[in-house]
């Protein structure tokens, strides 16, 4: 595959920025820095942060073993999924393929970036149909993307599907891997040097519990990464969420709170069997639950009136009267149970 037939003539062509960070990269050295017209007092926050957070990088590549060089940091994941429509998506030309009922956000950035979404249906068990995704495809066709596990769905794809998916197109393929520390499934991160048009995504939102932080994650070959940070805002992951971000990878208190919640998700779902107005609990391999009910409008009010907020997930395809119930702490997993006994 050649990524460079991929990528849209003018970002081919535009010169990149070239901020005063990037010009000098050590500057957490004892200098005197008169070159980004910075206040001089010093507040721990007057300088600009490392425009390509080379610290973090490194912890997260030393955690996810991969190279600090397949890596590119968002403002979330948001921002690094737009970078991606922005430098390979002709606006009111090109068009990607969505799997609904899926991320909502794929859409949202489909349409900011005037590129049309085409969306293939998932399986009536959440499963890509992988042979009416390829059917859609034309030569405008710029990216594929595959949730995994998937939200608000909660399952994993086979790795059949994505296989396929992978060998036979010859755009893009996004796997979006949010919830891939709640899951016994392996990343496709082993596959990244196999598949030159594979892009993952992850994030510290979920399983690190870092949300305020707002740190996403892509990792691709250098080519494409190439590409991305010709485009990258210069100083988009400002130097509170880079410390942090370290200081809370560094404690180690990411895989005993995953643990934790797993365990509850069990004793969850296993209490949630008892209610006759569950019609069913889905497979999940993320830290929520998808729950079809007799009544989504009338149990998600019931939820509200209690004070326990979840998401009534009824305007998904293929989620009519569903519910998405995320796992709180043991405490809040208790409440939620005997609020639903007085329904």
């Amino acid at each position: 595959m050649n990524i460079e037939k991929l990528i849209r003539d003018n970002i081919k062509k535009m010169k990149p920025y070239s901020s005063a960070r990037d010009e000098f990269e050590n500057f957490t050295q004892e200098m005197i820095y008169l070159d980004a017209n910075e206040n001089p007092y010093s507040n721990g926050f007057n300088r600009y942060p490392d425009p390509q957070q080379k610290d973090l990088k490194a912890e997260i590549a030393a955690i996810k073993d991969v190279y600090v060089e397949n890596i590119l940091l968002g403002n979330g994941s948001d921002e690094v999924l737009d970078l991606v429509f922005r430098a390979f998506c002709e606006p009111n030309r090109d068009n990607v393929i969505t799997l609904p009922p899926t991320y909502g956000m794929y859409d949202v950035l489909a349409n900011i970036n005037a590129i049309e979404n085409r969306e293939v249906l998932l399986t009536n068990d959440f499963q890509p149909n992988v042979d009416t995704i390829l059917n859609a495809v034309d030569k405008n066709t710029k990216i594929i993307f595959l949730c995994s596990p998937n939200n608000p769905t909660g399952n994993s794809f086979s790795d059949e599907s994505v296989l396929k998916i992978l060998n036979n197109f010859n755009g893009l393929v996004i796997i979006d891997e949010a919830y891939i520390d709640f899951s016994k499934n392996r990343s496709w991160l082993s596959e990244l040097n196999d598949f030159p048009n594979l892009i993952i995504t992850q994030t510290l939102s979920k399983a690190y519990a870092m949300a305020g932080l707002r740190v996403g994650i892509l990792y691709a070959s250098k080519s494409i990464l190439d590409v991305l940070n010709k485009i990258k805002p210069p100083y988009n992951i400002n130097i509170s969420s880079q410390e942090n971000a370290i200081r809370k990878l560094l404690q180690g208190t990411f895989k005993p709170q995953v643990k934790k919640i797993l365990n509850e998700r069990d004793k969850l779902i296993e209490e949630l069997l008892n209610f006759s107005f569950i019609e069913k609990i889905y497979p999940t391999d993320a830290n929520f639950i998808l729950i079809k009910v007799d009544n989504a409008d009338k149990r998600y009010q019931q939820f509200l009136v209690n004070g326990i907020v979840i998401r009534n997930r009824s305007n998904q395809p293929l989620c009519e009267n569903c519910l998405r119930i995320t796992i709180g702490t043991k405490e809040e997993n208790l409440n939620l149970i005997e609020t639903i006994k007085s329904f």
